[in-house]
């Protein structure tokens, strides 16, 4: 029976997975940026349902839409008014920018709120429903959901809408997307905001279920990377089945071997990707 209580454990921490690399994936996908500040665009989104619970007691559900509007727009004035300058650059080039933009975003982050670690409890964090002997936490079955939904979202969002196949478009071919009268620029910063945007809400669900500090990024964008890449980068289903993937094998690795083994199995399972199946689970092999 604690198998099963293991089990999903490690679904719901997958969720929780697919929903912090859902905007890294989208973003790497159309642009070719790995977006090294994705996890300090994480913390943000932490910090700003935070601080809207704390100083104005709104519920962390409720700011799920201030979190992905505030980081929307601020990623959408990152990508135009800076990296747009150096998006058809070497990768090296894009690396070494993001990098520099985590450390700034970071340490401001660190100035203005200091290291203290803070997180947003509502009154419900710690409750949950059993059946049996399993016990589901109603915040992390939440985040599974949100991440769920927003997978469907942004397929439809891609495939049904005109701004989601302009995007598609770019992804494929920029030099064809521009003929045919796409303003490319304009594309590649609306991305980039809905995959910051994405990550503000990442952020809000992890500030409920853990601590958070302006420190905290690193590890969130070490497992987006792995993740989207395990998922398959140009898929819109990548990130969930890859953080599902993920999910359950750190969960019952840890449970077999020990919690000290978590980390070395989730990279290992990167390394593995990477000699077997490059293009990840769902990607398709150029061929």
């Amino acid at each position: 029976m604690f198998e099963f209580q293991v089990i999903i454990n490690g679904l719901l921490l997958g969720g929780l997975y697919a929903l912090m690399a859902i905007g890294m994936s989208l973003i790497w996908g159309v642009t070719n940026v790995i977006n090294l500040a994705h996890g300090a665009l994480i913390m943000l989104g932490a910090y700003t349902t935070f601080w809207l619970f704390k100083l104005l007691n709104i519920d962390p559900f409720v700011s799920l839409a201030i979190s992905f509007t505030t980081l929307f727009v601020f990623g959408f004035l990152v990508q135009k008014y800076i990296i747009n300058f150096v998006i058809r650059a070497k990768m090296f080039i894009t690396l070494l920018l993001t990098f520099g933009l985590d450390i700034l975003i970071t340490n401001v982050a660190q100035t203005a709120w200091t290291s203290n670690f803070r997180q947003t409890s509502p009154a419900y964090s710690a409750n949950g429903f059993s059946f049996g002997f399993i016990t589901v936490p109603y915040v992390r079955l939440s985040a599974f959901i949100i991440s769920i939904i927003l997978v469907f979202a942004l397929y439809i969002f891609l495939k049904k809408t005109k701004t989601g196949q302009a995007i598609r478009a770019v992804s494929q071919d920029i030099d064809a997307a521009r003929l045919m009268g796409i303003n490319v620029a304009k594309t590649f910063a609306l991305t980039f905001a809905i995959g910051s945007g994405l990550a503000g809400v990442a952020g809000s669900m992890i500030g409920v279920l853990m601590p958070i500090t302006p420190q905290m990024g690193g590890i969130f964008t070490l497992k987006s990377f792995v993740v989207a890449l395990v998922g398959g980068l140009g898929t819109i289903f990548g990130p969930l089945v890859g953080g599902l993937f993920l999910g359950l094998a750190e969960t019952l690795g840890s449970f077999h071997l020990g919690a000290k083994y978590a980390d070395i199995i989730v990279f290992g399972i990167l390394v593995l990707t990477l000699i077997v199946k490059p293009t990840g689970i769902l990607g398709k092999n150029d061929e």
